[in-house]
């Protein structure tokens, strides 16, 4: 798997690297600043790209914009990224595109070096792994007047989970519950937000959290 890397700290852009080569990934390029990031991503056309969403020069969201630059001209292009904070607006924009594998991962996730390897790939291979604290973030802003509202405590762990990327039978094994009651839960959610239930589990993600963080 080759790997695209953006991140300003010398010494975490190092331990990131050293961090995926040991789990068996070639880093095609490590870069520090967000011109560099998206002149990287379109000479090497990684497998995926893991990106800090705040680089040289403006230290604002340069490498979210870069990657969403290069996302543009190389469409489905897997990209992770990193940020410090959860910041709603950041995770709208990447979900906008709802094509390729996406996540959103917040730095501290770094340290669990199986969980962060677990992202990197399944963003590689075009699935979804949005932080758990994103998902809560994202799910604690319905109000009463909202479809959100509507669901139940259980469909609500559901809907989080379903959205970090588990598939059923993940599910139904961190809630102790049968993959059938998940998929009635999940037939529940859909019905209850107005969204067509879909085969394809990472499109069916992206729907219901741009739906969650869309402007009300």
């Amino acid at each position: 798997m080759r790997v695209v890397l953006a991140e300003d700290l010398a010494l975490l852009r190092e331990g990131l690297v050293s961090l995926l080569e040991a789990h068996g990934c070639e880093i095609a390029a490590a870069v520090d600043n967000g011109p560099s990031l998206r002149k990287a991503l379109l000479d090497h056309r990684p497998d995926v790209a893991v990106v800090d969403v705040r680089l040289p020069p403006t230290f604002t969201d340069e490498g979210l914009q870069a990657a969403l630059a290069a996302r543009r001209e190389v469409p489905g292009l897997p990209v992770l990224v990193l940020s410090q904070y959860v910041e709603r607006l950041y995770a709208r924009e990447l979900l906008a595109d709802g094509t390729g594998g996406i996540g959103y991962l917040l730095k501290d996730r770094v340290f669990d070096a199986a969980q962060f390897v677990d992202a990197v790939r399944r963003v590689a291979a075009g699935g979804t792994a949005m932080d758990p604290e994103v998902i809560s973030r994202l799910v604690a802003r319905g109000g009463r007047d909202e479809p959100l509202a509507r669901l139940t405590p259980r469909e609500r762990e559901v809907l989080e989970l379903m959205a970090e990327g588990r598939s059923n039978a993940a599910i139904a094994q961190a809630l102790v519950v049968t993959e059938r009651a998940v998929t009635k839960h999940t037939a529940n959610i859909f019905g209850k937000l107005g969204l067509a239930v879909s085969d394809d589990d990472n499109r069916r993600v992206l729907a219901v959290l741009a739906y969650l963080d869309r402007d009300r």
